[in-house]
């Protein structure tokens, strides 16, 4: 569930408490939560590191550590980071945990065992195949209407590819379109300029209110923050959620559709 804008509250939430901090030990509980190297090397590569850096790449967590090695966090479904004081009770879902110099703990959590974590020595070799970030500067208008050229696909599922734009899911997909004004079924190659710019000022805008929010807490709560408070942008949505509600932008009704095995959401007003 968690998409860009939870990502990157808790990358900036963990910069704030770990960066300058040594990881102390590390449990694995669930093995195959460890992509690479094996579980055994990556505890031990982890040990007595201190770490310098912690940035994100579209939906993945990238913990930089001195001497060289990153970490690379992805939440996936249901993945969760809590930053825990020695002696707190562990989640039943617990599948790693860091211990820190400090005496505190970083837990992940995931119900699902869909999460992963693994070590690089370059994030940009490990995750070579994802897309441009939408709030990366580098990402120009002129850019993205060379991306869209020629593109076949619908653009619900083209927003949702992690090899076109790195960072947006379910939820941001159909906010973004809602904002643009744009139906999810419409094919990439038929829209006008105007209609691109639309697109990309709704990528900017939508993201960026959501991390001002600290992120979506649905009502399964698999999102919380990394004190485990909820994100606040959940009342903000317009579209996702909402299908059979008045749409807050014509009044028209809010539909909801399946898109490649996807729900999609969307005014049948507005979004022609």
């Amino acid at each position: 569930m968690p998409e860009l804008p939870e990502v990157e509250t808790l990358a900036r939430e963990l910069r704030e408490t770990l960066v300058g901090r040594t990881i102390t030990g590390v449990d694995v509980h669930w093995p195959r939560t460890v992509e690479s190297p094996d579980p055994e090397t990556f505890a031990q590569r982890l040990q007595d590191r201190r770490i310098r850096e912690i940035r994100r790449r579209g939906k993945w967590l990238l913990v930089g550590l001195e001497g060289g090695d990153w970490l690379l966090l992805h939440l996936r479904m249901s993945g969760r980071l809590t930053l825990r004081e020695r002696g707190a009770p562990e989640d039943p879902y617990l599948r790693l945990t860091l211990h820190l110099d400090d005496g505190r703990r970083l837990d992940f959590s995931d119900p699902r065992k869909f999460g992963r974590a693994l070590l690089a020595d370059s994030p940009d070799k490990a995750l070579g195949n994802l897309g441009p970030d939408p709030l990366d500067p580098a990402l120009t208008f002129q850019r993205l209407a060379a991306m869209l050229a020629g593109r076949r696909a619908r653009l619900k599922p083209l927003l949702m590819d992690q090899r076109f734009l790195a960072g947006l899911g379910n939820i941001y997909a159909d906010e973004v379109l809602w904002e643009a004004g744009l139906h999810p079924l419409r094919r990439a190659d038929t829209l006008s300029p105007e209609e691109i710019e639309r697109l990309y000022q709704a990528l900017i805008a939508v993201l960026e209110r959501a991390i001002r929010g600290g992120g979506t807490t649905l009502s399964d709560r698999r999102y919380l923050r990394l004190d485990g408070n909820p994100g606040d942008f959940a009342s903000h949505l317009t579209v996702y959620g909402r299908a059979g509600q008045p749409c807050l932008r014509c009044g028209g009704e809010i539909f909801r559709i399946s898109v490649n095995g996807r729900s999609a959401h969307f005014c049948n007003g507005c979004q022609k």
